[in-house]
């Protein structure tokens, strides 16, 4: 049985959401809590996922605070990070700090990127990242929290 990516499987959570008509006020919350660096997804109250992730390091501190996202890109490049990929992101500010894929699964699980919050990656699809860019109803918000 193969383990479903994280950045994949919170783009087939949102996507179920599109396929299956659950009304906009259907709520996806994902909370990343920077001091056990994990993140949560949940829908409506009911938690549907919960990851570990690797957030900024000391220098380049993810920013904490209550987000919407606002744009998400199936390959993305960092400009400002010598072009580093950023698969699958789902960004949240406009200083391009996002929620994507990473090759750097040994620093999984504690504090190692330049502000952008780090998952796993395994399967990737494309028609999720489109679904999520396609639906401009769904109600979904982002809290970073430093416990």
């Amino acid at each position: 049985m193969r383990v479903l990516h994280p950045v994949v499987a919170a783009f087939a959570v949102v996507g179920l959401l599109v396929v299956s008509a659950i009304p906009a006020s259907a709520r996806l919350l994902i909370e990343i809590d920077k001091s056990t660096q994990r993140m949560t997804v949940s829908q409506d109250g009911v938690q549907l996922y919960h990851w570990p992730v690797s957030t900024g390091l000391r220098a380049y501190d993810t920013p904490a605070g209550s987000y919407t996202p606002f744009r998400m890109e199936k390959e993305h490049y960092s400009k400002e990070w010598d072009d580093a990929p950023m698969p699958h992101s789902i960004f949240f500010t406009t200083k391009e700090h996002a929620i994507h894929g990473t090759e750097h699964i040994r620093n999984i699980g504690r504090p190692a990127s330049h502000g952008c919050v780090r998952l796993q990656p395994q399967n990737r699809s494309e028609e999720h990242t489109s679904e999520l860019q396609s639906h401009h109803d769904l109600v979904c918000r982002l809290l970073l929290e430093k416990k």
